[in-house]
């Protein structure tokens, strides 16, 4: 009896000894797991930022995130601001979230480069191509008064290089609109308020012109403006000598690739400049003052020589595959 109790008592201290070797040892692997665990990847650092809440939702609806947070990279991520995300229309993180899931995919992606991409490093030049997940962007690096711009897709970059453990984060104005078309045609085919001068385009027999690789930026006067230039309807325009509307649709068309900061990036001390159009006569550009910030603009309006006033834009930088197309609230006038 007195043995038994003493093998029973020995086998209730081993298997005490194992559980602290267990839990001892558990311990251990979990406190090394919480150590290797690296709260520095890119979707991370967007997660912790405030700021960021909106792109960081994009990422997690599209399923990014998971990528961004277990692949090696580097990558670098294009994250528009929550006050440019509120700009294009999104109810911040929310919004998001109640959005089109196939349209939040494209904006990650587009938004999101394999690789490691200084900006700052870049050459000073215009619209250097650069190629994202969702297709191609255009990085500015230029020198504006005191100030060193950076700038994709005529959007500016308020933070660079911010780092992370896999990578970059450039913090952006605007959030870009992935190219939907090839080539400006079809951009401005789509384009519902600008079907009068689509028509001109048409009779002019420039379709194949703006088609072709190019570059080219068209700014188009939206239906108001060609109305008011005296084209009411298709079937008038349709009716026009096509060598009057090749005149007009010339006047429209600069051959170059140009998004409307550039403009602002380009211009001198007088705030305004002069474009040259595809007919090589040229039209006056005038920068906008921003209410907002002393000293800086918010866009530009256009003067065509033969006008009275300045046309405004209504839509801007939509880019294509060959260019980039712009819509004005007036036509641009060659004589009075």
């Amino acid at each position: 009896m007195t043995q038994r109790i003493s093998l029973h008592q020995h086998s209730k201290k081993v298997w005490s000894l194992f559980l602290v070797v267990l839990l001892g040892s558990s311990c251990s692997k979990n406190e090394q797991g919480l150590s290797d665990y690296d709260n520095n990847k890119i979707n991370l650092v967007i997660a912790d930022n405030f700021n960021l809440s909106a792109f960081s939702a994009t990422l997690q609806r599209s399923q990014l995130d998971r990528e961004l947070q277990n692949g090696a990279g580097p990558y670098t991520t294009l994250a528009p601001s929550d006050v440019a995300f509120g700009k294009a229309g999104y109810n911040g993180a929310v919004g998001v979230m109640t959005a089109d899931p196939a349209i939040v995919s494209h904006i990650a992606r587009y938004h999101t480069l394999d690789g490691k991409y200084e900006l700052n490093r870049l050459p000073f030049l215009f619209n250097q191509e650069l190629r994202s997940r969702g297709g191609k962007l255009y990085a500015t690096h230029w020198v504006k008064g005191q100030d060193t711009i950076l700038t994709i897709n005529g959007s500016r970059v308020l933070a660079q290089n911010v780092p992370a453990s896999n990578g970059l984060i450039q913090v952006l104005n605007r959030v870009l609109t992935p190219y939907l078309h090839d080539v400006l045609t079809d951009a401005i085919a789509a384009e519902s308020n600008i079907t009068l001068f689509t028509q001109a385009v048409k009779v002019a027999g420039l379709m194949d012109v703006i088609s072709a690789e190019g570059p080219y930026t068209v700014f188009a006067p939206n239906n108001a403006a060609m109305q008011a230039l005296g084209y009411s309807s298709i079937e008038q325009i349709s009716a026009t000598d096509p060598k009057l509307l090749k005149d007009m649709v010339n006047y429209h068309i600069v051959k170059d690739r140009r998004f409307i900061y550039d403009y602002i990036l380009s211009t001198g001390p007088s705030n305004t400049s002069r474009q040259a159009m595809l007919d090589g006569n040229s039209v006056n550009i005038h920068l906008v003052p921003d209410s907002n910030g002393p000293g800086s603009f918010s866009g530009i309006t256009l003067k065509g020589t033969g006008n009275t006033t300045d046309s405004k834009l209504v839509k801007q930088d939509i880019l294509t595959g060959n260019g980039v197309l712009h819509i004005i609230d007036g036509a641009l006038r060659i004589t009075q």
